[in-house]
C-alpha cells in the first residue's frame, strides 16, 4: 500500500491554462493525455493520484531530454570557437 493510498490527497485538477498538444498527444502545461483532461471529473482519487505521478514522470523524462540536448548545443558551441585548443571533450 502507497502513502497517497492512506490519506486523502488533495488531486486538484492540474491545468495551468497553457492547453496546446504537443508531439505525442500531451498537453503541453500539465503533460496530460487528451482522455486524462476529458475524463479527469470522472476519475477517482487514486486515478487521479496516478494521473498526477504520471505527469511528473513525464516531465522529469521531458526536462532530462532538454537537458541533454543543451548540453550538446554547449559542447558544440565549445568545439566550434576552439577546436585545437579543446580537443580533450572528444
Amino acid at each position: 500500500m502507497q502513502q497517497t493510498e492512506l490519506f486523502d490527497i488533495d488531486a486538484k485538477n492540474p491545468c495551468i491554462g497553457v492547453c496546446q498538444s504537443g508531439k505525442r498527444g500531451y498537453c503541453k502545461g500539465c503533460l496530460r493525455s487528451r482522455e486524462e483532461r476529458f475524463y479527469w471529473d470522472n476519475l477517482s482519487q487514486g486515478q487521479k493520484i496516478k494521473v498526477l505521478t504520471l505527469c511528473e514522470m513525464r516531465k522529469k523524462k521531458l526536462n532530462n531530454k532538454k537537458m541533454k540536448q543543451k548540453e550538446a548545443e554547449l559542447l558544440a558551441e565549445i568545439n566550434a570557437s576552439a577546436p585545437e585548443q579543446l580537443s580533450f571533450f572528444e
